[in-house]
């Protein structure tokens, strides 16, 4: 007998309120981004939002305030370009979000990100361990990533442009 295999796996967050707010922002910020649908909970208000967020499926939970998020759990964002990483990381920090480090923040609503430059993998996991070891060294040093500058520190140069 064949076991039946899972159509797709669907990240859900909870929210304490707010999901049509993080819906529109999420859905603005990422290209290629949409509401599915809501539904509505037995008070007449929006229980839950589906969302594709850059082709992901995604739904937004108000399940009040008994579970707020954590950083155990996080959405990466891959970039283009240093453009699209400077545009998705101030959206994302708008409104009351906060910076980390290595390229993570928490949006207004507390749900953590990483915004990543494309190539980043390229640099950190250059062959040459010297190499890599630099520029890991220059992104533990950094909020939001530059991969530019760890290329440089990379090089052997300073990270600072």
């Amino acid at each position: 007998m064949t076991t039946p295999t899972p159509r797709r796996v669907t990240p859900t967050l909870w929210f304490d309120g707010r999901v049509e707010e993080a819906a529109e922002l999420y859905t603005s910020v990422l290209p290629g981004s949409r509401v599915v649908g809501t539904t509505l909970g037995p008070g007449g208000g929006v229980l839950t939002v589906e969302l594709e967020v850059a082709g992901q499926p995604l739904v937004l939970l108000d399940g009040g305030p008994h579970f707020p998020p954590t950083e155990a759990f996080s959405l990466s964002v891959s970039c283009a370009d240093a453009a699209e990483v400077d545009r998705v990381w101030d959206a994302l920090l708008a409104g009351g979000g906060t910076e980390s480090r290595c390229g993570w923040l928490k949006d207004r609503f507390g749900v953590s990100w990483q915004v990543v430059p494309e190539g980043l993998g390229d640099v950190l996991g250059d062959p040459d361990p010297g190499r890599a070891q630099r520029a890991m060294a220059a992104m533990l040093q950094m909020g939001k990533l530059d991969l530019a500058a760890m290329r440089r520190a990379a090089d052997g140069g300073p990270a600072e442009g």
